[in-house]
């Protein structure tokens, strides 16, 4: 949806003496629809639309978030988070200046062949009980899901140093699940793991991944798992699938790098770190071999923009470079904070929120094996895909993983 309402308007009505005033305008709708056992349980669209207005003032950010997109209603926002800034400088331990927000113009769309409406609601609800049919390849299914959700979100952001950004996301979400039962013994399988297989592209999704195919498969290997042996135990060799190795690297690399997290912004709501600031550039996170990287410019990526909701401009950034820790997933308050060197990520949930440091696109670079040589190196080992299982402390350090 391209945004009709002209921002920089809104921007010319605040009227506060503040030392920075930035307007983050979205809209964004979601269209959910889903088959379960062969019922259609989700057939929808909402949407939101708002802006957050974010004021800088004695050294200090404020922000009040509203639906009312009139000159009067930004205008009254902009006095509220004012008068949050003011308050907040009586107990700040740390000032600000306009640097924690540098000034950048552009503009990003999310690359696709085939919008929202080349698919109608009827043909996707027909594809989605196609797929549930495919998914029950026995009697012993006794459950089966096929889930689509298309998310189509409008950003805009500009502010009084002159930030004018332009950002346009179609996403789509994408699930199967097929749970397989005989006697007390029940097994599901999924697409990939919750939400494993989620892009940012159009309906040439469903051309892309054979849904019809994939689905088949995932029922069949609900089956097998009903007869297969029990997991071995004992040390050996593990080999970590993609769809396993995303959220190993979400959960002991990603969290623990936020820089907000480490500086202690989170630990009485999601936990600490076991980094500590004197870590970087010295600790080994593992081997040589280990490259990590932040990339949200990759094509088709879930988590990818060109800027983030601070207006940084995002760029690939190694985390690890040869096991080394070398960089931190901090936006520019965190970096400011901190003097550590960060990334493009202070980003926000919606309109109503205000931004934090959060990771995008965290992967572990390639080597030079082919997956037939990792499994030849391999003499005794388990191959492990699909997520189904997770635990991990607050500090980041003991995990606990299954697998399908």
């Amino acid at each position: 949806m391209k945004l009709e309402i002209e921002i920089k308007d809104l921007l010319n009505a605040v009227d506060v003496p503040a030392q920075w005033v930035g307007l983050r305008e979205v809209y964004e709708a979601h269209t959910p629809r889903m088959i379960r056992d062969g019922v259609p349980v989700a057939n929808g669209r909402s949407a939101t639309h708002g802006v957050m207005v974010e004021v800088l003032a004695n050294g200090q950010f404020g922000y009040y978030g509203t639906p009312d997109m009139t000159p009067d209603g930004v205008a009254r926002a902009a006095q509220k988070a004012f008068k949050q800034a003011q308050i907040a400088s009586q107990h700040s331990i740390y000032a600000f200046d306009e640097t924690a927000r540098p000034s950048f113009q552009g503009d990003y769309q999310s690359p696709y062949t085939k919008d929202r409406g080349s698919l109608s609601a009827g043909n996707l609800n027909t594809l989605l009980l196609d797929a549930y049919n495919h998914l029950k390849v026995s009697d012993k299914i006794v459950s089966a899901s096929s889930l689509c959700q298309v998310i189509e979100t409008s950003f805009r952001f500009v502010s009084s140093n002159g930030s004018d950004i332009n950002q346009e996301f179609l996403m789509l979400e994408f699930d199967l699940s097929a749970t397989a039962a005989d006697g007390p013994s029940q097994q599901t399988r999924t697409f990939g793991g919750m939400r494993g297989t989620c892009r940012q592209m159009g309906m040439e999704y469903f051309d892309k991944y054979e849904i019809l195919a994939n689905a088949n498969r995932i029922g069949e290997q609900a089956l097998e798992l009903l007869d297969a042996d029990d997991c071995p135990t004992g040390e050996m060799d593990v080999v970590i699938a993609p769809d396993q190795m995303m959220l190993q690297i979400h959960e002991s690399i990603g969290h623990a790098l936020e820089v907000d997290r480490i500086l202690g912004d989170e630990r009485n709501y999601a936990g600490w770190s076991f980094v500590k600031l004197e870590d970087f550039g010295s600790l080994r996170y593992g081997s040589d071999i280990m490259n990590i990287t932040f990339d949200p410019t990759m094509e088709s990526e879930f988590a990818s923009y060109a800027y983030d909701d601070g207006g940084l401009k995002a760029t690939k950034e190694y985390l690890i470079k040869d096991g080394i820790l070398v960089r931190g997933l901090g936006g520019q308050e965190s970096q400011i904070r901190s003097g550590l060197d960060g990334v493009a990520n202070f980003r926000s949930s919606g309109w109503n929120r205000a931004p934090i440091d959060r990771m995008a696109n965290i992967n572990l670079e390639p080597g030079d094996s082919t997956f037939d040589e990792l499994i030849s190196q391999v003499e005794n080992g388990v191959y492990m895909e699909s997520n189904k299982s997770w635990s991990i402390d607050d500090y980041r350090n003991k995990f606990q993983f299954g697998c399908e």
